[in-house]
């Protein structure tokens, strides 16, 4: 109901989609968590930008006029960049463990610290906390500036950065233009009944040797499921090819153990 008013008061012709929920459609088929159907709304309309919330409006996933998607990586960066344009002071954002390698990179490129929490808008806070900080954020598009607000609110991220293009006359394209997202590749693997992969020797070793050869350009993360019985093996590197290839042989050490 807020979003569409918000918009339209602002100046924009807005076009409302997924906004009838009638108290068992939340997030079906729409928003943040499916946003295809934005995407194709964006291009049949000829629209400016596409707008994802999700049901309780804390993600934000954004599509310019091309049809692109933009993730919370992204728009995590962007916002940090128009501070710097700025002559903000951005001391250091957060992330957590699947923030993509090329954020990291860019923001350290610029002088800007980051630091890596456990997956979930609330360890970003206490990272931020921790820190001092106002920016952080997850892929997924919750999105933290606690000098804006003091949870993630994805209306007002979204608001944040679409001023950033209306002060710069940057796309959001242009903003990101310097930032090339690392492919991630992601396997899960079924756990057998009594499995404790923490017993694996194999498996340390074999991630050492994965990321010695990947070096700067990726990283390894091996984690269990909080509510399954999967292990979730993820490489991301330059090449999806190699991300690949490396996820596959961490998941027959996993498997083999």
């Amino acid at each position: 109901q807020i979003a569409p008013k918000v918009f339209h008061e602002l100046g924009a012709h807005v076009i409302s989609i997924g906004c009838s929920p009638d108290g068992l459609n939340i997030n079906e088929g729409v928003g943040a968590t499916h946003p295809d159907a934005l995407v194709r709304t964006v291009r049949a309309n000829s629209a400016d930008f596409g707008i994802a919330l999700d049901g309780d409006a804390d993600r934000l996933q954004l599509v310019d006029a091309k049809g692109r998607l933009f993730n919370g990586d992204e728009l995590l960066y962007l916002m940090a960049a128009d501070r710097l344009a700025r002559d903000e002071s951005v001391p250091g954002v957060a992330g957590t463990l699947m923030t993509n390698m090329a954020i990291e990179q860019a923001l350290k490129a610029q002088g800007v610290g980051f630091v890596r929490a456990k997956v979930g808008d609330r360890y970003v806070l206490e990272a931020l906390s921790a820190n001092g900080w106002q920016l952080g954020g997850e892929s997924s598009g919750h999105l933290l500036a606690l000098d804006k607000h003091t949870t993630g609110d994805g209306l007002v991220s979204a608001l944040q950065v679409l001023q950033a293009c209306v002060r710069s006359g940057k796309t959001v394209a242009q903003w990101l233009e310097n930032v090339q997202l690392f492919p991630q590749v992601m396997i899960n693997v079924r756990l057998q009944p009594g499995q404790d992969w923490k017993k694996n020797e194999q498996l340390p070793l074999a991630q050492q040797e994965v990321e010695k050869q990947l070096g700067d350009s990726g990283r390894v993360l091996i984690r269990a499921s909080g509510t399954e019985p999967l292990l979730r093996v993820m490489v991301e590197a330059r090449d999806e090819a190699m991300a690949s290839n490396y996820a596959e042989r961490l998941v027959q050490v996993v498997k083999a153990g």
